[in-house]
């Protein structure tokens, strides 16, 4: 790496950190944010998804406009947001100021993460470098989840949950001041008109989608649901309509249908789905069946955190002797294998061994699949479509996460039905990691067959 490089590594790298920790930082806290605010138990998800439903609506839109208008502008926006958000969260008195911050982190996530990545990935064409780049941006965010789940659970236990909204604006502040004298702008050389039409298609298609299931999972098909599922179908299908005749697609129709781009994002879904459920019902384990307080939660997740920090590691290494095609089903099918032990935890604490060490395997290879995606779906592009490449990428992980606990919660919730304590929660979260494995084993041995093909050649930017 050049020196430049590197400079613009670390900036980049230090930033998904901060976003990875964002992310987790509230994950052990739920409970005490959920009992100080008035939250109803059924709606602590909220917390967790309207972050992830806005950020997901959201991500491959900005990643577009980063394309056009510059990276780095976006990027700091980003950051600008993600401080008045964490402001506004900290002081928050209510659930629904709450909401409204966890919603405007989740559009500063959408800014920032799509042009971090999309920086990085200009910054370093070469095959060799990318990956290693790609897997220290994986190394990074794991580190952030892993630093955010134990100083969330530090944070809430000897001060306040709100102090993990306020550790966010020194940092952000800090790179809203440093990216711009060390990173240089960053746009498509070719630029389009933005396409209006298909950015608003997509983003209240994903919108409507994500509340049908989030709605489905916790009151069932009623009429709500139902509508806003059509809604979305309708929604969808008319943007793959528009972007089909429109020059200057959002996303060209022609990509869409590359199967590097197709199965790597289907991939994403099950990946950062499966994984985030099976964080949620980690936590709910330990706190609710078990008795232990946060911080106890945030150390038993550490064991993801660290695997995740060596999946990120050796991944590198492991791509240069295997494809990243032939490496996505077998992580997939390694993540899953390694989420089965969770069918068989029971309420004594002599299972939390167990729990950290088959999640810590779990995690190297939930690490593996994410770095093997990452590189199927950005490399299918050149330079001036990596915005669009890594805001779908980033796009179908957000919604991975928004997707995954609903409908998780959905099977815990159809197990627990008309019971309570900690007896009947642990035969609901028997059953949520049950389905969540299978789902995962079956995803990676449907991508292993349906990606045993030769890549095809990169697609050029959309003219």
């Amino acid at each position: 790496m050049t020196g430049r490089q590197l400079t613009v590594l670390v900036v980049l790298l230090a930033s998904q950190f901060m976003m990875a920790a964002d992310f987790s930082v509230l994950n052990v806290a739920l409970p005490r944010v959920g009992a100080e605010l008035g939250f109803f138990a059924g709606d602590l998800q909220w917390i967790t998804t309207m972050f992830a439903l806005t950020a997901a609506g959201c991500t491959l839109v900005f990643g577009r406009v980063g394309d056009y208008f510059g990276r780095r502008r976006i990027f700091t926006a980003g950051m600008a947001l993600l401080a008045v958000a964490s402001i506004v969260g900290g002081i928050a008195g209510s659930p629904a100021l709450l909401l409204v911050a966890r919603t405007l982190q989740g559009l500063a996530t959408a800014a920032i993460t799509p042009a971090a990545l999309a920086m990085l990935t200009t910054a370093f064409t070469e095959p060799s470098l990318r990956t290693k780049a790609l897997g220290l941006n994986g190394v990074m965010m794991s580190s952030g989840f892993t630093v955010g789940s134990i100083l969330g659970g530090v944070l809430t236990d000897l001060l306040s949950w709100r102090w993990a909204f306020f550790v966010n604006i020194p940092v952000a502040i800090a790179a809203i001041i440093v990216v711009p004298m060390v990173v240089p702008e960053n746009k498509a050389e070719n630029r389009q008109k933005l396409d209006v039409p298909g950015a608003v298609l997509i983003t209240t298609g994903l919108f409507a989608g994500i509340y049908g299931i989030t709605r489905a999972a916790e009151s069932g098909l009623d009429t709500t649901a139902i509508l806003s599922l059509a809604l979305a179908a309708v929604l969808l299908v008319a943007f793959w309509m528009v972007e089909s005749r429109t020059a200057d697609a959002l996303v060209p129709v022609a990509i869409l249908k590359r199967p590097d781009i197709a199965f790597g994002n289907l991939a994403a879904l099950f990946i950062f789905g499966g994984e985030t459920a099976l964080i949620f019902f980690t936590a709910l384990y330990v706190q609710n069946v078990l008795g232990h307080s946060p911080l106890v939660a945030g150390l038993v997740l550490l064991g993801i955190g660290v695997g995740q920090i060596l999946g990120g590691s050796i991944g590198p290494k492991i791509l240069a002797k295997v494809s990243p095609r032939t490496m996505l089903g077998m992580a997939l099918l390694g993540q899953g294998v390694f989420m089965l032990p969770g069918i068989w935890m029971a309420a004594t604490n002599g299972w939390l061994a167990v729990v950290v060490a088959a999640q810590f395997v779990n995690a190297i290879f939930s690490m593996l699949a994410m770095l093997s995606f990452m590189l199927i779906s950005t490399s299918a592009v050149d330079t001036d479509a990596q915005g669009m490449a890594t805001g779908m990428a980033t796009q179908s992980q957000q919604v991975g996460i928004a997707i995954g606990i609903p409908l998780m919660s959905a099977v815990f919730t159809a197990v627990v039905e008309g019971g309570s304590g900690p007896a009947v929660e642990l035969s609901g979260i028997h059953v949520a990691i049950a389905v969540d494995a299978f789902a995962l084993i079956a995803a990676g041995a449907l991508l292993w067959l349906a990606l045993r093909r030769k890549p095809s050649a990169a697609a050029p930017a959309p003219a």
